[in-house]
């Protein structure tokens, strides 16, 4: 991993998943993140089409992006995990940290809903 690649990432707020269909259609999703040495942290509804594609095919596409999924970088290959507990408890400590009360106020709504969670854990190519 080059460290133009991730040096796009500072100071922004979301980036876009690219995951894969079964027939290899891409599918696009705007979200949270925290990188932690390398490594970024995201986090999901458990049941999501998104796990759900990761869990068949682990190969992802990353790039900075608008609330939106405006486009504002370069795409970058890597492979995506389902954390374990302990990576888990790791990756959402960085994102309260980074996104303080909006995680807060997303956690209290997810445990209002009783909406399972999952982090993901993205490593580029």
């Amino acid at each position: 991993m080059s460290d133009e690649a991730l040096a796009q990432f500072i100071d922004q707020s979301y980036l876009s998943l690219e995951s894969f269909k079964r027939d290899g259609t891409p599918v696009r999703t705007p979200l949270w993140f925290a990188e932690d040495d390398g490594v970024f942290y995201l986090y999901t509804l458990a049941n999501s089409g998104k796990v759900k594609r990761i869990r068949r095919d682990p190969r992802v596409r990353i790039v900075p992006c608008t609330m939106r999924g405006s486009v504002t970088g370069q795409w970058v290959a890597g492979v995506a995990h389902i954390a374990d507990e302990t990576t888990t408890e790791h990756g959402h400590a960085l994102l309260l940290k980074r996104y303080g009360w909006k995680k807060r106020l997303g956690n209290i709504f997810s445990a209002l809903a009783k909406r399972g969670r999952v982090v993901m854990t993205i490593r580029l190519d």
